[in-house]
């Protein structure tokens, strides 16, 4: 299993990138959620940490809402 960041913003979902443990997922995931551009940048709603299997299938870890 990997885990994956996502952005949420006006225009969609964008990936990150993939990590291969939760630890280095969490570290990139509360970079972002305190980047001061992604809070003032006005179009990111949130960010998304993912744990994704080898399906390619993908269940929510953890959520951050812009506001």
């Amino acid at each position: 299993m990997t885990f994956a960041i996502n952005t949420h913003d006006s225009w969609g979902i964008v990936k990150v990138g993939n990590y291969p443990s939760l630890e280095k997922a969490r570290k990139v995931f509360t970079s972002i959620c305190g980047d001061p551009w992604y809070k003032n940048d006005g179009t990111f709603k949130g960010v998304e940490l993912v744990q994704e299997d080898d399906a390619g299938a993908g269940q929510r870890v953890d959520w951050f809402a812009f506001r």
